[in-house]
């Protein structure tokens, strides 16, 4: 197991190496880049100068790309030009909670997506199969932006439920706080990617339970519960892991309209204020964790494959 996780990394260092060129190459594919950013439109060119050698940007280019790589390695992204504060610690501070929302709006999805695809698979062509279906295109079809604000209205204008701003409560300090405060948004992304979710796994349980393994298990005598839970299931999971695993890292990588609607501190909002100021090191900083987080929940994705289906080796 360790083996293969450290083969699959391996493979993946060259995808990460060139997205780091081009992650630090932005800096000279923005006009004025830092120096302008700081100094403004009327610094002389003394003041230029000082500030280029100051940040270490009259350097070579292969010199200045080494010396971010291995500070980027060592767990230093620099300073913020906008907050004077390190990256890391900005970073720090978003991160959890948008892995905190990424992970409720999964759950929901997956809560609203499962029964719907089993349900419509089960019986395809019926009245509840289209009424499922139109659910899926709808949940696709509806904007985020739009469904936050009437489950705003609703939950928080008109019932006083909960509350119409989200904050981050982590959840070992108060479950049920974390819960009012990221269950709107949870579930205005959950509803969302539930239609993804359920369109996915129908697809592969339909395809599924028309194989021949399915009328030998019928024939023998299997309960239709355990032909679906313990034998279609299973063999429909696989495609319907990727599309979950890629769904999550979108979450995760920052999930920018829901964030501005709930106003909720995750670094999806943190990137674009960022790139509002034209804080480089910031961008740069947000851009390469969410790349790495893209890269470990593929190789997550990749092992769950193996226990899934026993005959996907590692070797």
């Amino acid at each position: 197991m360790i083996g293969y996780i450290l083969r699959r990394l391996a493979q993946l260092l060259p995808v990460l190496l060139l997205a780091s060129v081009g992650i630090w190459a932005m800096v000279y594919a923005i006009p004025g880049g830092p120096v302008g950013m700081i100094l403004g439109e009327n610094a002389t060119p003394e003041q230029i100068a000082a500030l280029r050698a100051e940040l270490g940007l009259d350097r070579p280019v292969i010199v200045q790309y080494w010396a971010w790589l291995t500070n980027a390695l060592a767990g230093d992204l620099g300073v913020s030009l906008h907050s004077r504060q390190p990256v890391v610690s900005l970073i720090g501070e978003r991160l959890p909670a948008t892995i905190q929302l990424g992970l409720a709006a999964t759950v929901v999805g997956l809560l609203i997506g499962i029964p719907v695809a089993v349900a419509s698979a089960l019986m395809p062509g019926s009245w509840l199969d289209r009424a499922l279906s139109g659910w899926s295109a709808l949940a696709l079809g509806v904007p985020t932006f739009w469904l936050g604000i009437l489950l705003i209205l609703l939950f928080a204008v008109h019932l006083r439920w909960l509350p119409s701003a989200s904050g981050y409560v982590p959840f070992w300090e108060s479950p049920i706080e974390m819960l009012r405060n990221i269950l709107l948004p949870a579930l205005t992304l959950g509803i969302y990617v539930s239609g993804i979710f359920a369109r996915f796994l129908r697809a592969s349980l339909v395809a599924e339970l028309r194989a021949d393994y399915v009328r030998t298990a019928r024939s023998k005598g299997l309960p239709e519960r355990d032909v679906v839970g313990r034998h279609v299931m299973r063999n429909a999971m696989l495609p319907f892991v990727t599309i979950v695993g890629l769904m999550m890292a979108n979450f995760i990588g920052g999930t920018v309209v829901t964030e501005a609607v709930f106003t909720y501190p995750g670094l999806g909002r943190l990137l674009i204020t960022a790139i509002s100021t034209r804080d480089y090191p910031l961008i740069q900083g947000c851009i390469l964790v969410i790349l790495v987080i893209y890269i470990l929940i593929n190789v997550m994705v990749d092992v769950l494959y193996a226990y899934i289906d026993p005959r996907i080796e590692y070797a």
